[in-house]
């Protein structure tokens, strides 16, 4: 979040895209820097490659927060 603060005093920042959302990192990022900072999120990564940066919806991006895993 303080890099994105300090970012975005100095550039017109109109979007963030953020990665790593598919790991082990929660997130909370998402809704830190859309309340924080008044920046929406444009597309998050959910994989490795450049193909797995998908549109961002908060609905999907609920949902999948609160998922249960069934294969555990």
């Amino acid at each position: 979040l303080i890099q994105a603060r300090q970012f975005a005093e100095v550039a017109a920042v109109t979007g963030i895209v953020l990665t790593k959302l598919d790991g082990s990192a929660r997130g909370g990022i998402v809704v830190a820097v859309q309340e924080d900072l008044g920046i929406p999120v444009k597309l998050v990564g959910v994989g490795e490659g450049a193909d797995d940066l998908v549109e961002f919806d908060p609905v999907d991006f609920v949902d999948a927060l609160f998922a249960v895993d069934m294969t555990a």
